[in-house]
């Protein structure tokens, strides 16, 4: 089994503005009247919750996640959010294929989570369980192709000693779907209807090793012993094409339940 993903939410919220451009897309897919209980599944450190919550005037927001640092900075970022007219965020620790809510949900909406996640079919079953009749998913994460180019870069340097050691055996802990199985696995799920589609969306992050590190490459430093990760992030640094394109693949999701 790969190891649990490890999370640093304050570096996540300092770097993940692109993560944040990515899911605000996702955002506006989403109709909201203003008035519904919208669950985050995967709130991370709360950048898009934030957003989501000046959607919702008169609802309420649940916001989840499974990593204690994730959800401290998510707390942190929200605690000075002004709320208008009624509206509420609750954020939650929580695995999202254990969920329980006293009551189900207007809409999912979710951001750059289910690829870290290795049961979809669990996964969208509970979030159909989750969620009202007619309700809405909408959903974006990496999908077939993602970060492959770059990934690969990075392999080159895993084959090197010392590193290659500590990658014998090793299981990537991502789960990059196809838009053709994620719909039938939705509709398996007890969706009525569902559209999935990928979209390639390369992007340059503006602190390019940090952002490396934390995110797209931070399973492979959290595989290494500590005096080898700085060296490892400067021979694949050193390795990449400049400037730093993270070759994204998104994978997105709309289903009604």
């Amino acid at each position: 089994m790969p190891k649990p993903r490890e999370w640093d939410g304050a570096s996540y919220d300092r770097i993940s503005a692109t993560m944040e451009a990515l899911g605000r897309e996702v955002l506006s897919r989403l109709d909201l009247a203003g008035d519904e209980v919208v669950l985050d599944a995967g709130c991370g450190s709360g950048r898009i919750t934030e957003a989501l919550l000046q959607r919702l005037p008169r609802g309420r927001v649940i916001a989840v996640d499974a990593s204690e640092s994730m959800v401290e900075a998510a707390r942190g970022r929200l605690a000075d959010v002004p709320l208008a007219g009624g509206g509420s965020v609750q954020v939650l620790l929580g695995d999202l294929l254990e969920l329980e809510l006293p009551e189900r949900v207007d809409s999912v909406l979710s951001t750059a989570t289910f690829h870290w996640i290795a049961d979809h079919d669990r996964l969208f079953a509970r979030l159909r369980a989750l969620l009202r009749d007619d309700g809405r998913l909408v959903a974006q994460c990496g999908g077939k192709g993602n970060i492959d180019v770059l990934r690969g870069q990075a392999r080159e340097v895993q084959r090197h000693e010392p590193y290659a050691a500590h990658f014998d055996g090793w299981q990537p802990p991502w789960n990059y779907a196809a838009p053709e199985q994620t719909r039938e696995r939705l509709l398996r799920a007890g969706f009525s209807e569902a559209t999935c589609w990928l979209q390639p969306a390369p992007r340059r992050p503006e602190q390019p090793r940090e952002f490396l590190s934390t995110i797209v490459l931070g399973p492979h430093v959290q595989q290494l012993p500590d005096g080898l990760r700085d060296p490892f992030m400067d021979e694949v640094m050193a390795v990449l094409d400049k400037p730093v394109t993270v070759d994204y693949v998104r994978l997105n999701l709309d289903a009604t339940a």
